[in-house]
């Protein structure tokens, strides 16, 4: 990886080079703490030593008055972050099948305190989402107060394609995108670009990728304060200067002037919308890679998709997060998550044996138990969260 070169840069003493984590010193005489995940053959994919150190680390300067602001990037120039290395919870769920592993509850619950600590950090937090952001990069990403987007952005949420269901907060941020723009790119895996991001809210600024170094350079005049909220302005100022210099405009999407065209498709039951979906003639059209990825992703993920955008906008984000860990470690007992990472991941040949075949054949119990917590309130491991 590349560490910026700053007069004030300092490393952070770690023990896994998995993340690399930087202080830029600044003429303010606060400091910017730069957290890079460190895994680029991977495309930066989360796992259990990247997730604990990223959370020790960002308490830390949570405390520190000297921290003025958090970035998180990707080491490389294809990923910011891919999503999260899952091998470890697929090997664990096929040695006991049909049981919450302690893998399974153990990342789970790490990732999603990690993500909810992000959200309210309450410091300015800055992600540079240039290239890949899927899965747990989207929930790194949400959790910030600053979302970067690039020209070469390209943001989906593939969990159906796994058995899973768009999770690290997904419950939160998809329910409050524009119609059923939520519902669709949950169920299609959609890739959305700068453009789309910016317009579904996953984004919030626009920068071209080669603006990086000269931001950080920026960054280090700035006056930065004891004062939070005055920082987060200052962020937000530069950030929007810089967008106005941007030489690669930023990238027509798809999503907005389709809106229309999503919510025709998204609307109605489960039922009604994979039957619509299974007629649409989509040749040369835009939605026909998305289309095609929805009916080959996995029936039992359909519904738990669908249950998901019925959630609406009620639950706090705590209250998402205790909803996710559950049916996330009960996906990995009892749905099609094994199924879905062997395919794809382990012997990667692309042909997951679902195990309902058609979206009618989902027994509706099958779907109540994998929504309901396997554990009681106050044994709810992220009872904490508040």
């Amino acid at each position: 990886m590349t560490t910026h070169k700053n007069a004030g840069a300092e490393l952070v003493a770690q023990s896994d080079n998995s993340v690399v984590f930087q202080t830029l010193g600044t003429a303010s005489g606060k400091q910017i703490g730069v957290v890079t995940l460190n895994v680029e053959k991977a495309l930066n994919s989360l796992n259990l030593n990247m997730v604990n150190a990223m959370t020790t680390q960002l308490l830390k300067w949570q405390q520190d008055e000297n921290i003025a602001m958090v970035m998180l990037d990707g080491a490389g120039e294809k990923a910011f972050c891919a999503g999260g290395d899952v091998r470890a919870i697929y090997h664990a769920s096929i040695q006991t099948p049909g049981e919450v592993t302690e893998q399974a509850e153990t990342f789970f619950e790490r990732e999603y305190r990690l993500d909810y600590l992000l959200h309210t950090l309450g410091k300015p937090v800055m992600v540079w989402g240039d290239g890949i952001v899927m899965g747990g990069g989207l929930g790194l990403m949400a959790g910030a107060s600053h979302r970067v987007l690039t020209e070469r952005s390209r943001i989906a949420m593939p969990e159906v394609t796994i058995g899973l269901y768009p999770d690290v907060g997904g419950s939160y941020f998809l329910n409050r995108m524009p119609g059923k723009t939520g519902l669709f790119l949950g169920l299609t895996a959609y890739n959305m670009n700068a453009g789309d991001a910016k317009y579904v809210g996953v984004g919030n600024h626009y920068l071209n990728s080669d603006s990086k170094e000269p931001l950080l350079d920026h960054l280090a005049t700035l006056g930065w304060s004891d004062e939070q909220q005055l920082n987060h302005s200052l962020l937000t100022e530069q950030l929007n200067t810089m967008e106005l210099q941007a030489s690669v405009p930023l990238p027509q999407g798809k999503l907005e002037t389709n809106q229309a065209e999503i919510d025709g498709l998204m609307t109605g039951s489960l039922v009604e919308i994979i039957e619509r979906v299974s007629d649409f003639d989509c040749n040369d059209s835009w939605l026909e890679r998305p289309l095609k990825t929805l009916l080959s992703g996995s029936p039992i993920s359909w519904h738990l998709i669908y249950r998901q955008a019925q959630l609406g906008t009620s639950l706090s984000l705590a209250e998402v997060f205790k909803f996710e860990l559950g049916c996330s470690v009960n996906c990995c007992a009892i749905g099609d998550f094994s199924e879905g990472v062997r395919a794809l991941l382990i012997d990667k040949d692309r042909q997951p044996r679902w195990r309902y075949q058609d979206v009618s054949a989902v027994p509706q119990d099958l779907i109540a138990q994998l929504i309901t917590s396997p554990w009681a309130d106050a044994q709810h491991p992220l009872k904490t969260l508040s």
